[in-house]
């Protein structure tokens, strides 16, 4: 039982730490016989990890479930997923998260990915609310061999608009590393800290927007990214694409969360690497 303080007095920080959410999972995918199977599975903490099928063409389904009911301050999430050669795994969350405010510590996800040779990865996790005051801190580590296949998509929420929730500051940290045969081939990484509602306005940013996802595709080609232009006037937001290197890249940028989701289903639709989790489209 933590000690009781005073009234007035601020929670020590000991006693705020011993409160936070730790969580990971850790698992390994391989191929026999053309289907894909668990290898091995690590969960500890928050996180849990769930196989509901096989899609019956050798992908395998994987769903991770967060049991705390979202992120905080201080809490720590780890993620470690390795896709054998010639495997198939598609990866989505239970849920959409959700990142509450922070009084200080940072919020931090780690997030690494390695796919074996003629291997596939469809990372898909729904989206991430943040709500205001947020302090987040996430790093996406991918190694690929050559010609493995992976689908990258991620989709942030700043503030539920249909719940009237804005963010008006807090700090947002997210950077993505992917590395072909250890040479890196897409680095990027976003910084939005201080007041985040008013650099959303900025036209170069966001233009007013609340919601925006970025997708990769490796390999990815002119042929993807046409695809998902001619989608055109079917988009409600924001949307472009673009091809350099053997890698397709789209950009979404939407009013709300409902709109963003739209939007990305049919970008992901267009790009027709892996099939869309079943709770994606539910």
């Amino acid at each position: 039982m933590a000690p009781e303080l005073a009234v007035g007095t601020q929670p020590r920080d000991d006693v705020f730490a011993g409160n936070r959410a730790l969580g990971r999972v850790a698992f390994a995918v391989s191929a026999a016989s053309g289907v894909s199977r668990r290898a091995r599975v690590h969960e500890a903490g928050a996180l849990r990890i769930r196989f509901p099928n096989s899609d019956g063409h050798g992908r395998l389904d994987a769903v991770i479930v967060n049991t705390a009911g979202g992120m905080a301050g201080g809490d720590r999430f780890a993620i470690d997923i390795e896709v054998g050669a010639g495997a198939a795994l598609t990866v989505t969350t239970a849920a959409a998260e959700k990142v509450y405010r922070s009084l200080a510590p940072d919020t931090s996800i780690d997030v690494k990915l390695k796919v074996g040779a003629s291997g596939a990865l469809a990372w898909l996790p729904q989206e991430t609310i943040l709500f205001d005051q947020v302090r987040l801190a996430r790093t996406i580590d991918v190694e690929l061999a050559r010609g493995a296949r992976l689908l990258l998509a991620e989709a942030a929420v700043f503030g539920r608009s249909a719940m009237g929730e804005t963010i008006v500051s807090g700090r947002c940290f997210d950077r993505w590393r992917v590395r072909v045969d250890g040479s890196l081939v897409f680095a990027e990484t976003i910084r939005l800290d201080g007041a985040i509602a008013q650099r959303l306005a900025e036209k170069a940013i966001a233009d007013g927007g609340v919601a925006v996802a970025s997708v990769i595709k490796i390999p990815g080609d002119e042929a993807g990214v046409e695809a998902v232009r001619a989608v055109g006037e079917g988009f409600a937001g924001e949307v472009g694409a673009s091809s350099w290197n053997g890698i397709a890249a789209a950009r979404l940028v939407a009013a709300d969360g409902a709109v963003l989701r739209r939007d990305l289903v049919r970008v992901l639709m267009a790009l027709g690497d892996a099939p869309l989790p079943r709770l994606w489209l539910n």
